[in-house]
């Protein structure tokens, strides 16, 4: 029987841990691909990252729903984002939505919200409608160095000046740091619950200068060598055991504004992931440039949490810390402009700058899988997550291949806080299971379906076999054996037509009930009042 009901389970291997709740760091980054991280196979210098999963664990096989406004509602709640009303977007949440410092604050935790916010529905309300304590929110995404909308608890501030040397992924820092520092002094002995949610390496791509020059003579043999070194190591690490896939040459970006950017953006750019020795050398510059500059934010970004951790165990903290972290999408092969446009004569990298990674190099970041953001192959649903809590976890530097979700991530964190949520009227029952028993061993978890649907693509994993199709390609549907291909290279459709036919009722099954929720809201109001 299909298993959608949430799985709380505190097991008694955490018993002393538990007699203190843990304190919970969730770091979400924000279109990085699954093997940027140096623990995940990228050429990509990630130390603070790299450490703690050295001194914790590295799931293999966790998925987010492949954009980020979904995945961060769906992170929050422990709901699929169908269930929310998140996906498709623009839509108010359901009354008996409840994020995740709503059931904390109930047994004394403190919540702090640092970064990108992007949960529709709630917008300029984190503190009200979001449960946080405190928060300072970026609602302009198009800026890294001058952003022009940005809140701190739910106020406006001023538009940052240029020239101001600010920098997004350190201010998100400044400001979690400032909460915990607070934390410390005025809530000492309560545990607290924060959120970073940073905004790199989605576009635009813009970096300090010194960091984009650190990376750039890696990437000079071009993606198809970068591709192949990161397939080499993800191996060896044993975090992959399929085959590498093939470059699908003729997908470019889901959304192909091609003919609006290309001028402005000059002759170095290209829309499809071509083969690396028929670019010509103004091409091949500009695109090094550009995956240097991609580099530069995965490593400030890494450089900033070594900051997190040191504050953290700088207040006594870090051994009874939950840390996560996880990415919202695969790597974008997205290619627009936005925000203030773009500068052709600006240096690359610059706030001038509004630059997309594009479908060659997000090919290399999403190694070994096919596509890319906004696709639900694993390209664009596949994450690493990386969990360290000395106090809870036994095992150093292990891999867990157990299926995982970000809906998870609540069930989890309520789990390991020995919190069992009192759902209000309309709630259907929280979709996430608890992660917390593969924290001591590989396979412990019981989980029979994870489902996805963005923008007309969908898939279905079912235990050993994923189903999926893909919009562009006329919503055929696709399966594969996830053990022996999960590069999605051979397409079983054919030869099992009743797998397919059993797991296409499933799929829509689920989608017709979370339909049903997501109005859940409304009808049991309406019954209360009469």
């Amino acid at each position: 029987m299909i298993k959608l009901f949430a799985l709380f389970v505190t097991t008694a291997i955490f018993a002393s841990a538990a007699q203190k709740p843990p304190n919970v760091l969730l770091i979400l980054a924000d279109d990085m691909g699954f093997s940027d991280l140096g623990c995940y196979g990228g050429e990509i210098e990630t130390p603070s990252l790299d450490a703690l999963a050295k001194n914790g664990l590295r799931f293999t096989q966790c998925y987010n729903t492949a954009r980020c406004w979904p995945t961060r509602t769906a992170l929050l709640s422990g709901y699929y984002p169908q269930q929310t009303r998140t996906d498709p977007r623009n839509n108010p949440l359901p009354e008996w939505t409840r994020l995740l410092p709503h059931w904390l604050k109930a047994s004394g935790y403190r919540s702090y919200h640092s970064g990108k916010w992007h949960v529709f529905g709630t917008d300029h309300q984190i503190l009200s409608r979001g449960g946080f304590d405190r928060s300072y929110s970026m609602y302009d995404h198009d800026h890294n160095f001058y952003p022009s909308q940005h809140e701190l608890d739910d106020k406006p501030l001023p538009a940052v000046q240029k020239g101001s040397n600010y920098y997004t992924t350190v201010a998100y820092t400044d400001h979690a740091i400032t909460c915990l520092k607070d934390h410390a002094v005025s809530n000492a002995g309560k545990p607290f619950f924060s959120y970073v949610a940073y905004m790199v390496p989605h576009f635009p791509l813009q970096a300090p200068q010194a960091d984009i020059d650190r990376c750039r003579a890696r990437y000079e043999k071009g993606w198809e060598a970068a591709r192949a070194a990161r397939y080499k190591r993800l191996t060896d690490m044993g975090i992959v055991s399929c085959s590498l896939s093939a470059v699908e040459g003729d997908v470019g970006p889901p959304y192909d504004f091609w003919n609006k950017i290309s001028g402005p953006l000059g002759k170095g750019e290209v829309n499809r992931p071509l083969a690396w020795d028929v670019l010509t050398e103004e091409q091949k510059k500009f695109q090094i440039e550009k995956m240097a500059i991609h580099a530069a934010m995965v490593e400030v970004m890494d450089r900033e949490i070594g900051r997190l951790v040191a504050q953290v165990k700088a207040m006594g903290e870090l051994e009874n810390t939950l840390i996560l972290f996880l990415s919202d999408n695969g790597c974008s092969a997205e290619m627009m402009i936005r925000g203030g446009g773009h500068n052709p004569d600006a240096p690359m990298g610059s706030g001038e700058s509004f630059l997309c990674l594009g479908p060659g190099w997000s090919t290399v970041s999403n190694t070994p899988f096919r596509r890319h953001k906004s696709w639900v192959h694993e390209g664009g649903i596949s994450t690493p997550l990386v969990v360290h809590w000395p106090a809870g976890i036994q095992a150093k530097g292990e891999l867990r291949k157990d299926l995982c979700h970000v809906i998870d991530m609540v069930p989890t964190i309520l789990d390991l806080a020995q919190i069992k949520p009192v759902l209000p009227l309309g709630a259907p029952p929280i979709q996430g299971i608890s992660i917390a028993p593969a924290f001591s061993k590989d396979g412990a978890l019981a989980r029979d379906t994870i489902y996805f649907s963005h923008e007309g693509n969908k898939a279905l994993r079912v235990g050993d076999y994923k189903m999926v199709s893909a919009k562009r390609d006329g919503g055929t549907w696709e399966l594969y054996n996830m053990v022996t291909d999960r590069g999605e290279q051979k397409n079983l459709a054919m030869a099992q037509p009743e797998r397919v036919q059993a797991m296409l009722s499933t799929w829509e099954k689920m989608d017709n009930q979370f339909v049903k929720d997501s109005g859940a809201s409304a009808k049991a109001l309406s019954k209360k009042k009469k």
